[in-house]
């Protein structure tokens, strides 16, 4: 922990906004996507411009440095430090104006990018720097950085869009940067305020002869526009009265790239852009080397592209081991080193069409390339996710080695590249180095990565040797070493190298002018940290031994899982952008709420607890309170950092120490009390939905508790069975998995796919295996669910083959043979069998239908409109195109589905009546408003039981599981 003694209750009395600093919001601050890590002193939400005010007189005062951090996805370290984080992300969110005519539009800097974009498109324009962070990062970090993305080639930088900066200085005055005039600019210089001071010592330093030249004669060749070493000083000699040729000058791009070492900014006003045409077409052109892929750069961008982006084959192939991804690697043909995704925008398909085959056949004509494949619509949508999900993929990589970002960000001439990366691989073959290759080739930028183990120190070593000797590279092709994602910690030492050590003497002065008491962001920029120390972790320690029930050996240990997460912060999506994580970052906007919190703060606990038993901490039960065990994560998070399975290991241990609570033993043990309530379901019923009860149950008073069946499925089996049997059988047989919840509430849906795999000529076998152990795992009482987890593998390890499949109802409880017994069983070879030729009915019947065993000719040929939403888990761990496959069997059903994300009732989650108000905000994140937007004469279709239950509670509508739908449309 920091050694500063400061009281910061004292601030807490003095803001509006929220002051943390707990050892939990330290822990889940202390990193970025770097691989830096500071404990700050703690972190501050403010609310509005007074608490920032105050919040600087603060440290001004207690000689504190300030962090300004928005969505902390930084690759360099900007967001980390031993002072106060402020946290901008909360509050200052909104877009002030905007002018359609003169295409300008103002916004608080936590705005987010995809956001601001999105409330533009109806109005034919857009903010064109485009990151792969794009869906969670945020205006004032792209300022900060400088940002451009995939669509600099076309558009432009971050500064180039820069009209206006409102900003407080370190003095708490405000000050405001725009476009001046010659006359203006001067009498900017007059008086004595904070704000005439920087005028006055910009002009002195830059009207310098000997200074204009040696700017001009160091810094990166002008035709690079990804320039981003140190403060952009270069960029105002574009001015007259500093020599150039512009007759207006901005301050505010001085500051754009600066990192939030010179000013805190408020508020931002930016120059739009046309939405590019709207007809487009993407050549991914796939190549046999990196090299031959830089040659193609230089021929293919004479073809006015749009985009021009590489990805090399360490990241094609961890896209493999992505859920998520692996539907996009739908155009890789063989096994290419490396794939350029050129795009090109018109307004006709035809002319589209027309530049995409001429630049195809200038490829081939310099023998370039080996397969061209033409993709067009949504497909060009799912080649630029695979190319966004990069940077997170890349924590795939299992174990200590992981490709570091540390000379990710160098940006030469185009024309250079070619001979800029043969120099760079030829000495990375020195260091025995395979590093990564992926980005923005047309500008002349490949994000680079050695692949180095971080907790050794002979890598820390070459940490710091490679970085450097690229510096050198670098430099020696008048190139930027920071493009676009700054200097932060682990370039800044580079600056004088990279510009000249008498154009770093004046950043320096230009700092202490702007910033006299280096309050603002210390370490960065002037007066670095070293590269080489805070680093995330220590160096040649004893790696900590954790034992743990489950099973995490495929990632080499539970402290290796919550590693994977490097902090790209996919976690913090919009709901806009599709997919479900993280459900309850979504309802609070909190960074606590996060997959990445969790997995930080996890991370950290276990590597630093003094406690026997590491996952003792009050702390880590707090951060993982709201996590729904939704799997998105999983799937979604491109490292496939599981939150749910760390989750449960952690109650386990957890309660080891501090005894299971009452409650928690209730919900858990729910088949034991739902077999003795069934015996008289009608009186279960009624007791249970009195406000007595739910008061001792600590269940919300506004939710409906799920009334048992009258009827239990194995009663029902055990009564019609003989008749069953006897039904003729044209295709086989299966194993129904009779789930514990469609027996004791759903007997009616388990009913249903009795008969209608019966009808459809299939042998259902009903079999007494135990429950699935899904409230178990979802409690964190793992013993009771490896108990479970072993008894049914054991029973069903004879049985279940490709010819007698498992089929289950409910996604969680059938999907555990797919996930969660993988990790509890002890039979692991039999448990992987079982999960090979286990299916929800819906894959099953989807698998069916596409044999010619199940055909439209069953089924009704009335006119229905069905939407599905989808349980989190089965979209995670199976899709919910299966269903929509099974619901489009009959001819004339019209079957959507719904981009819902997560329903929030997550098991028993949304009973609790603690979780109640969050259950139903994530509700009306987006499934409540979708569905009560449709038809009343539309059918909702859901699988989940949970998800029944709570569209019921949240729109008073019914939902019907898609088994039931078809069996109804039967014939």
């Amino acid at each position: 922990m920091s050694s500063k003694k400061v009281d910061l209750s004292k601030l807490e009395n003095l803001v509006s906004g929220e002051v943390h600093f707990d050892n939990l919001y330290k822990s889940i601050y202390a990193t970025d996507a770097s691989v830096y890590r500071k404990i700050p002193l703690g972190v501050v939400f403010p609310k509005n411009k007074q608490d920032i005010k105050t919040i600087i007189q603060f440290a001004t005062k207690n000689n504190l440095t300030l962090i300004p951090r928005a969505a902390g996805t930084s690759l360099a370290g900007q967001c980390v430090g031993d002072g106060l984080i402020i946290d901008i992300s909360k509050h200052f969110t909104k877009i002030l104006t905007f002018d359609e005519h003169k295409k300008t539009v103002t916004v608080q800097p936590g705005i987010i990018r995809d956001e601001l974009n999105n409330y533009l498109k109806p109005y034919g324009l857009f903010f064109a720097p485009n990151t792969s962070t794009s869906n969670r990062c945020m205006i004032g970090g792209m300022v900060g950085n400088n940002s451009s993305g995939t669509t600099s080639i076309k558009y432009g930088v971050t500064r180039d869009k820069i009209i206006e900066l409102k900003t407080i200085l370190s003095d708490g005055s405000e000050a405001v940067f725009n476009e001046l005039t010659t006359s203006e600019f001067s009498q900017k210089k007059i008086g004595n305020s904070l704000e005439n001071t920087i005028y006055k010592s910009l002009f002195n330093e830059l009207s310098n002869k000997e200074i204009q030249l040696e700017i001009l004669k160091e810094f990166p060749k002008k035709s690079i526009h990804r320039r981003n070493n140190g403060y952009p000083v270069d960029e105002l000699l574009k001015f007259e009265l500093f020599g150039g040729e512009n007759t207006t000058i901005n301050v505010g791009k001085l500051l754009t790239g600066s990192e939030g070492t010179l000013a805190f900014t408020t508020e931002i006003t930016l120059q739009l852009d046309n939405l590019p045409p709207p007809k487009n077409v993407m050549i991914a052109a796939h190549f046999n080397s990196i090299q031959e892929s830089m040659e193609a750069v230089v021929t293919a961008m004479k073809h006015n592209l749009y985009t021009c982006e590489l990805m090399d084959k360490t990241i094609l192939d961890c896209t493999k081991n992505n859920r998520e991804q692996l539907k996009n690697r739908f155009f890789v043909e063989g096994d290419p080193k490396a794939i350029l995704m050129l795009e090109i925008c018109t307004n006709s398909n035809e002319e589209s069409n027309k530049l995409a085959d001429r630049l195809i056949s200038n490829l081939k004509e310099n023998n370039l390339g080996y397969a061209y494949p033409k993709l067009i619509n949504n497909n060009i949508h799912k080649a630029f996710n695979l190319r966004k999900a990069g940077l997170g993929l890349l924590g795939n990589i299992v174990g200590d080695n992981k490709a570091v970002a540390c000379i990710e960000d160098t940006a030469v001439e185009v024309n250079d590249l070619p001979n800029y990366i043969s120099e760079f691989t030829q000495m990375m073959d020195e260091f025995k180095q395979e590093a990564v290759y992926y980005a923005h080739a047309g500008a002349g930028e490949i994000h680079l990565r050695p692949i180095l183990n971080l907790k050794k120190k002979e890598d820390v070593a070459l940490f710091r040797e490679i970085t450097t000797k690229t510096a050198k590279l670098v430099k020696k092709y008048g190139g930027s070493f920071s493009g676009e994602h700054g200097d932060g910690i682990v370039r800044a030492e580079f600056i004088p190298q990279m510009i000249g050590v008498k154009n770093y003497e004046l950043l320096k002065r230009i700092k202490q002018t702007f910033d006299p008491n280096n309050i603002f962001n210390k370490g960065k920029i002037v007066n670095p940290f070293p590269m080489d120390k805070n680093l995330r972790y220590e160096v040649d320690r004893v790696e900590p031994t954790i034992e743990t029930i489950q099973d995490f050996s495929d990632s080499l240990g539970i402290l290796r899982a919550t590693e994977k997460c490097n902090g790209s912060g996919d976690c913090r999506k919009l709901p806009e952008a599709g997919g479900t994580m993280c459900p309850s970052y979504r309802a609070t906007k909190n960074e606590k709420d996060t997959t990445r919190a969790r997995a930080n703060a996890l991370r950290e606990f276990l590597t630093n607890s003094t406690k026997k038993n590491k996952f003792n901490h009050k702390e880590l039960y707090d951060v993982f309170d709201l996590c729904l065990s939704c799997k998105a994560c999983a799937s979604e998070c491109p490292s496939n950092v599981d939150v749910a399975a760390l989750k449960a290991e952690f109650l386990h241990q957890y309660y080891k120490e501090n005894g299971i609570p009452f409650r928690t033993q209730l919900f858990a043990n729910n088949v034991k009390w739902n077999k003795l309530g069934s015996l008289t379901p009608t009186f279960t019923n009624l007791v249970l939905n009195t406000k007595l009860t739910k008061k001792l149950m600590g269940i919300a008073l506004k939710r409906s508790i799920p009334k048992l069946a009258k009827t239990t499925v194995y009663k029902w089996y055990k009564k019609y069975k003989n008749g069953l049997l006897n039904q003729p059988v044209k295709f086989g047989e299966v194993y129904l998995f009779v789930d514990e919840f469609t027996n004791y509430y759903d007997a009616n849906i388990g009913i249903d796919t009795i008969k209608l795999l019966t009808k459809l000529g299939y042998k259902v076998n009903i079999t007494k295996h135990e429950e699935s152990g899904r409230s178990f795992i979802s409690k964190g009482i793992l013993d009771k669910a490896k108990e479970k987890a072993n008894f049914n593998v054991n029973f069903f390890k004879n049985k279940i083959t490709k010819q007698t499949p498992l089929i289950g109802i409910e996604p969680s409880a059938i999907l555990t043979f797919r996930d969660e017994y993988l990790r509890l069983a002890d039979d692991k070879n039999s448990a992987k069998e079982i999960a090979q030729n286990t299916f929800t009915i819906e894959e099953f019947v989807k698998q069916e239908y596409l044999k010619n065993n199940i055909t439209a000719s069953s089924f009704t040929t009335a006119n229905k409109t069905l939407k599905i939403h989808g349980h989190c888990q089965q979209k995670s761990l199976s899709g919910t195109e299966p269903t929509f496959q099974m619901l489009s069997i009959p001819k004339n059903y019209k079957v959507t589905i719904i981009n819902s994300g997560c329903c929030g009732m997550a098991g028993s989650f949304g009973y609790e009546k603690e979780h109640y108000k969050i259950s139903m905000q994530v509700g009306e994140d987006t499934l409540f408003p979708k569905i009560r937007n449709t038809e009343v004469d539309t059918i909702i279709a859901a699988s989940g039981t949970s998800c029944r239950h709570q569209i019921k509670d949240g729109t008073d509508r019914i939902s019907k599981h898609p088994v039931t739908l078809l069996k109804e449309a039967l014939k």
